[in-house]
């Protein structure tokens, strides 16, 4: 992986808890904040293209209404 090198300002009780972190696990601060920013990169990414789920069709026209009742017989739950 490229890395970059970039300046970022942070809240100074946020640095501390960074700080802290990191010498309780043993890993450095820049490790932590290229984790926080890869995972908030994820979360704003978009999809060039649909993830292409498939779609299902029971068959069922009731399924959907049922859903709790075919749930808790599947699961053997008393009603």
């Amino acid at each position: 992986m490229t890395m970059k090198r970039t300046t970022v300002y942070a809240d100074a009780d946020d640095l501390a808890t960074i700080k802290a972190a990191a010498a309780r696990q043993g890993i450095s601060e820049a490790e932590i904040i290229r984790e926080a920013l890869h995972l908030a990169a994820l979360r704003h990414r978009r999809r060039e293209r649909p993830l292409g789920l498939r779609r299902f069709n029971s068959g069922d026209a009731t399924l959907a209404d049922r859903a709790d009742e075919v749930v808790r017989d599947t699961m053997g739950a008393e009603s």
